[in-house]
């Protein structure tokens, strides 16, 4: 049975890029927000350039009370407070996916490091602090916001780390949904820390270089790359 979508913190460049893909597929998505009319705002906007696109906008509390896959898209210092805000809502049996990335930017560092987390990585935190029964995947970290928001396919490899195998397997197939995206199984969740420092290092190449880099995996069997 398909999912409702709930894409919090989508008014950013990386969640709304997102949301639009998952409309383009025919997907039904809520756009999240601190602000109701910010998330109406930028739903309306997605909606006048996708045809017949199923999409909406609401307060991030009342989006992921309505949907059962959550996305978190929003910078690392307000990651906690959101978790925390939204945990009574969280249905239980929901698939959080978590694209979190601990930049020492958000502590006035450079972005171009991650910054040490007790747990790991972001989306181990955010495994500590969602109900139990709730499914943590670390996904899309290493997707371009600006690719994502563009026309053209992302041409980008995501790779995608979950403790639990059907989580993992159900993110994969969204993931392919988006033109040029090959999902590829991680292992467990533990490795999003790898996953966060590569964005880190992609941020630093993009500033050196003035693109918009991602990354693809070579050398796997073919059916590392599909959801089947």
């Amino acid at each position: 049975m398909p999912r409702t979508i709930a894409v919090l913190g989508g008014t950013g460049p990386e969640g709304y890029g997102l949301a639009l893909r998952w409309a383009k597929a025919g997907e039904t998505v809520i756009i999240g927000s601190r602000d109701p009319k910010r998330a109406a705002d930028a739903a309306a906007r997605i909606k006048a350039s996708v045809a017949n696109a199923t999409i909406s906008g609401d307060e991030n509390v009342r989006a992921c009370a309505a949907a059962d896959l959550l996305v978190l898209t929003v910078p690392f210092e307000g990651h906690a407070a959101l978790l925390k805000q939204i945990k009574p809502a969280i249905r239980p049996g929901s698939i959080v996916i978590d694209t979190t990335v601990p930049l020492a930017a958000s502590v006035g560092g450079r972005a171009t490091r991650t910054l040490g987390i007790w747990q790991g990585s972001a989306a181990q935190q955010t495994a500590e602090l969602v109900p139990k029964g709730v499914s943590v995947v670390a996904a899309f970290h290493n997707a371009s916001a600006e690719l994502l928001n563009a026309n053209a396919p992302v041409e980008c490899d995501v790779i995608v780390c979950s403790d639990d195998p059907n989580a993992t397997q159900e993110v994969r197939s969204l993931a392919a949904k988006i033109p040029g995206v090959r999902p590829i199984d991680g292992g467990k969740l533990e490795t999003a820390r790898i996953l966060e420092q590569i964005t880190a290092l992609l941020i630093g190449l993009n500033i050196r270089h003035k693109g918009h880099s991602g990354i693809r995996i070579t050398g796997l069997p073919e059916a590392a790359y599909g959801t089947d």
